[in-house]
């Protein structure tokens, strides 16, 4: 029996195509763009002499493949790159579709068009079965909240419409998704090249009793609206044209709002209520979701962009810590507690990858150990933030619940995330105030408190330069503590190897106890090779500007290694010791140091001296 059409055509259905390189993704939306009849006649013209040209079939056979694979890339390659989107109608709906690439390397532009998508369609390649990249695109549907799937198994012409190839696909693929949590998912045979099954019924199949795939399409309820949801306006722009007036804009990502209803602002958790709603063309009564518009509260509350103001009977989670799904989506891999921005509606925090849960294997959707995520890889983890945000579950919304990470550097986005839990709200851990602060203990001192940061491959001369710096910052009479890294691996840093990850909470661990120390107020001296720039950038952001010095120890390679006293270069070399910085590991030398010591510019003592007198000349050791 075929589903009721109940969908209203005012109201489109968003949808994506998805699945493997060469399933017939692009071909079965300009089937269902031709015999929807949404193809103008002169571009069909036009498609008409492309096919003779371009066409796959090699034959002027109509290659509906190329309505929407409009870079010239994709033509040449036969292959779908770019997200492509697709208006039309079916005389009963509307329809919004996306064509997502099937190839590994572009997975992220798959994710990015599911995650506003309602309903997925999967294809399949009758001839070659679920493959890896259909089980990875089924999963990140699911991860990005889709709930219905239509699994269409195409090219049916191509393996003679074979009933059992048919069925041997859907259980395969249904034994595969039944823990995803599909609501609905329906198996279809069609053939996109030919037409059948995708607009109209296909003799070819008469054992197939079901609907034809837009049958389907049109029949697909409507998701509910965030409407019906308590308030959430996420903070773009503080509106203030003058000294009278004002207001928050923003797009309200869920709920109704009207003047009077009590509201709050996250994450301070002051309330208020509602004094007007403007708008462009005046003042509203009401608004609701999906409305871009500027609020104007009845009290003088301080709120910035970035900040949330909810229904004050039904606030979301504030949080500094929380679980996520992640997608990665960059060729370095993700590498916990390096520092990251994330950005999670209007707001944009430091983030942290704390914790790498598991690794989800994209063969049977099982979690894995890992201690890293490769490109395309998809992890459960736990970040931390450098401050709270308002946010919520993605499986409850997806404006709220839905994140990008930022590399600090390059501002690629390296990973799309979709928050699970909340681990810990704002004010559980609240900071201690103590009498005695910073500014106390550095009362009356020899010296301002600082990190002196000596990096620089092993062997360098970073110890020898340090500890030479702190004879003389102590017989001057200042208070000092060194971090050797060497020293701190038979204590604070035991447990930890030599790779990525392990390097990056070596830095993380270090930097933060010398944090604590210019607390105190020390002149802290840290001896680390740290050979990534966005690690020790990562120290650098914990002090203020004046109290990071980072001091390169500039010795070449071959010099390290003929001093080599520990043997450690030729122990790599002879391969006892892998990712060893400068053999088979990289060191990214600092682009700015406030000092650059380089080699053969002095013996050590010359090289403390002008440390020491570096600090004296900025003040922050008295001459």
């Amino acid at each position: 029996m075929q589903p009721a059409i109940t969908a209203i055509t005012g109201i489109p259905l968003r949808f994506i195509t998805c699945g493997s390189v060469d399933d017939g993704k692009s071909t079965l939306i300009g089937r269902l763009l031709h015999d929807c009849g949404a193809v103008p006649d002169d571009q069909l013209i036009q498609l008409q002499r492309d096919s003779a040209t371009q066409g796959s079939a090699g034959d002027g056979t109509l290659d509906l493949s190329l309505l929407v694979d409009g870079l010239a890339a994709e033509r040449e390659q036969g292959i779908t790159i770019d997200v492509a989107y697709r208006y039309f109608s079916s005389g009963r709906r509307k329809f919004i579709i996306a064509d997502t690439p099937g190839h590994e390397q572009y997975t992220r532009n798959m994710a990015t068009a599911a995650s506003t998508a309602e309903l997925a369609v999967l294809l399949v390649d009758a001839r070659k079965g679920v493959l890896p990249q259909t089980r990875r695109h089924a999963g990140i549907a699911a991860l990005m909240g889709i709930r219905r799937v239509v699994l269409a198994v195409n090219k049916m012409d191509a393996v003679g419409w074979a009933r059992d190839a048919f069925l041997a696909i859907e259980a395969d693929f249904q034994a595969f998704a039944a823990p995803l949590g599909f609501q609905s998912l329906t198996a279809v045979p069609l053939s996109a090249k030919c037409g059948d099954n995708v607009t109209r019924p296909s003799p070819d199949l008469g054992w197939y009793g079901g609907p034809t795939l837009l049958t389907l399409l049109e029949a697909c309820p409507a998701m509910p609206g965030d409407a019906d949801r308590p308030l959430r306006l996420p903070v773009q722009w503080v509106n203030r044209p003058h000294q009278d007036f004002r207001g928050f804009a923003g797009t309200i990502a869920a709920g109704r709002v009207a003047p009077g209803d009590p509201v709050m602002v996250l994450p301070s958790r002051r309330q208020s209520r509602v004094a007007r709603i403007v708008t462009m063309d005046g003042d509203l009564a009401a608004a609701q979701a999906g409305q871009a518009v500027t609020l104007v509260l009845s009290d003088e509350v301080d709120v910035s962009r970035g900040e949330m103001i909810a229904a004050a009977a039904a606030p979301p989670a504030v949080a500094d810590q929380l679980t996520a799904h992640v997608i990665w989506m960059h060729d370095r891999p993700l590498v916990p507690h390096r520092a990251y921005l994330l950005r999670l509606g209007t707001a944009t925090v430091g983030a942290q990858v704390v914790e790498l849960v598991h690794r989800l294997d994209i063969n049977d959707w099982q979690p894995k150990p890992a201690e890293r995520l490769g490109l395309n890889d998809i992890g459960y983890c736990r970040l931390m933030l450098d401050q709270p945000i308002a946010l919520e579950p993605y499986r409850q919304s997806r404006p709220l619940g839905g994140f990008i990470l930022i590399d600090r550097v390059s501002n690629a986005t390296v990973a799309c995330g979709m928050v699970d839990t909340a681990l810990r709200q704002s004010g559980d851990v609240p900071w201690q105030a103590m009498k005695v602060d910073k500014a106390a203990r550095v009362a009356n001192r020899l010296h301002r408190p600082c990190v002196l940061w000596f990096t620089g491959l092993s062997g360098a001369g970073k110890s020898t330069i340090a500890d030479l710096v702190e004879q003389e910052l102590h017989r001057r009479g200042c208070q000092t503590m060194s971090l050797d890294g060497d020293n701190l691996r038979h204590g604070l840093c035991r447990d930890l190897g030599f790779g990525d990850a392990d390097r990056a909470e070596n830095i993380r661990r270090v930097a933060e106890v010398a944090r604590l120390m210019t607390d105190a107020g020390l002149i802290v001296l840290v001896s680390l090779i740290s050979p990534f720039r966005e690690d020790r950038d990562q120290a650098r952001a914990l002090l203020p500007p004046e109290e990071f010095v980072e001091i390169f120890v500039d010795t070449p390679l071959t010099e390290c290694e003929r001093r080599d006293r520990k043997g450690l270069y030729r122990r790599a070399r002879a391969g006892e010791i892998v990712n060893f910085t400068g053999v088979d590991g990289p060191y990214e030398a600092p682009q700015e140091p406030e000092l650059h010591l380089r080699f053969g510019e002095g013996e050590p003592i010359d090289q403390a001296a002008r440390v020491v007198a570096w600090l004296v000349e900025r003040g922050l050791v008295e001459r």
